[in-house]
């Protein structure tokens, strides 16, 4: 495939307006493994920009030699996104058309690219998705996860604390839950959720469209316990059943009980019992507060009735 095979795309009249004032920066869908999963949209676009910003340059240029594109190539990633990016806006503020592209999957999300769409929005520049794969919504399409709502959490922090501090925040989070994991720290993550959520239900899709893909269903344990040391390579996606309502709306017994030791300190405003625990625990600040005014409101009217029993 020649890049004469790819005819240069028909401008609407605001692009015509546009020409030669400033080009376009093109979000482009690469494949996440297989190659034959871009689009024909994808490759015209990669074929014609004048430069492509690729997180990994060796990695991208197999692609392109796939498809026989020699559109020049360079590097953009999270070691120089800040000093390239305002390089790259140059050429867009010069005319040129500029595709950004990721190692696999949909630019801006968990990668660098955010950062160069962000100060291309800011400077005025258009910008133009090309869809094409993504690992969030393939792993939820097999998933059999409720995905009418879901939240997009990503890689949590490396430092093992920190990690289940955000869990924690999770644990009455009643969307389903979309995580992104390295092969190094996919057993710590799995025992970090099992701690923080609970043997919740959940779907791990290693290897999306590659050789080696495989997906899993079940609850945490059951996952956990078919990790062995041959399946933790690759990259992995994560997609963990929301809390159930009526879960959202008890607190465990350890939560009331630390409740209860806070409000017998009078110094103590209920507002601060209601950080502390929030901070603490990962439960809903608001949640905590209503709890607290409860008991407060309950301690009161026994101590009312006491003093009527008196009397």
């Amino acid at each position: 495939m020649t890049k004469s095979s790819f005819p240069k795309p028909r401008r609407t009249k605001s692009e015509v307006k546009t020409a030669g004032v400033q080009g376009t920066l093109y979000v482009v869908a690469t494949p996440i493994g297989n190659l034959e999963d871009i689009t024909l949209r994808a490759l015209k676009v990669l074929n014609n920009v004048d430069i492509i910003a690729a997180e990994g340059v060796d990695h991208t240029r197999q692609l392109l030699r796939h498809y026989d594109i020699r559109t020049r190539l360079e590097s953009y990633n999270q070691h120089n996104h800040k000093l390239k990016a305002p390089e790259l806006l140059g050429h867009l503020n010069r005319g040129k058309d500029i595709a950004v592209v990721t190692d696999a999957g949909t630019p801006g999300i968990s990668d660098p690219g955010v950062y160069l769409i962000g100060l291309a929005v800011d400077h005025g520049i258009r910008v133009t998705p090309i869809p094409g794969p993504s690992a969030v919504t393939s792993a939820l399409s097999v998933s059999g996860l409720p995905s009418e709502q879901f939240v997009f959490l990503g890689f949590l922090p490396n430092r093992a604390g920190k990690r289940m501090m955000a869990l924690k925040r999770l644990a009455f989070e009643t969307r389903t839950m979309v995580f992104f994991e390295a092969p190094h720290r996919i057993r710590p993550m799995l025992n970090d959720l099992r701690g923080a959520l609970g043997d919740r239900q959940m779907v791990m899709v290693r290897e999306i469209s590659k050789v080696f893909e495989e997906t899993r269903h079940g609850p945490v344990s059951a996952i956990l316990e078919g990790l062995t040391q041959e399946k933790t390579r690759g990259e992995f996606t994560l997609v963990v059943s929301g809390a159930k309502e009526d879960a959202v709306d008890s607190l465990s017994e350890g939560v009331l009980d630390r409740i209860e030791s806070l409000l017998s300190d009078q110094d103590i405003s209920t507002k601060d019992i209601a950080e502390l625990i929030s901070k603490e625990e990962g439960v809903s600040y608001r949640q905590i507060y209503k709890e607290c005014v409860a008991r407060r409101k309950g301690c009161l009217r026994k101590g009312l009735r006491r003093e009527d029993e008196i009397q």
